[in-house]
């Protein structure tokens, strides 16, 4: 199973982004058959990102999970400094990057989900 690495803007809104982060993750699992690694997702449940020690710990962190992923994908109309940090260390590690627009997000979400038995792994 491919690992993918999802990465989405955080900051702002963050139960909203959260929750946009939650549907990228399931597109690329329903979709592509893909492990979703969103450690903005996980880590927020039980680090502060309005404390800078703590959002730094977690953006770390998730650069060590990002080492074992084999792709990147990356989400939204926006681009923040975090996105960068972690678009940056893929393409430094030679990990495939790749954006996802969300007419395509759109496109596939509304077609029915696949069947598990029928993905290739």
């Amino acid at each position: 199973m491919k690992k993918v690495f999802i990465c989405s803007a955080l900051r702002g809104n963050l139960e909203n982004n959260i929750t946009k982060a939650e549907e990228y993750c399931r597109w690329a699992m329903v979709t592509h058959g893909a492990l979703p690694i969103a450690p903005h997702v996980y880590f927020t449940r039980f680090l502060d990102d309005d404390l800078l020690t703590e959002r730094e710990l977690g953006i770390c962190a998730g650069l060590e999970l990002l080492k074992e992923c084999d792709e990147l994908w990356y989400f939204g109309d926006r681009i923040t400094a975090g996105m960068i940090r972690e678009i940056n260390m893929a393409k430094r590690l030679g990990i495939t990057v790749r954006y996802i627009s969300g007419s395509e997000i759109n496109l596939n979400l509304n077609e029915e989900w696949r069947n598990p038995n029928e993905l290739t792994f």
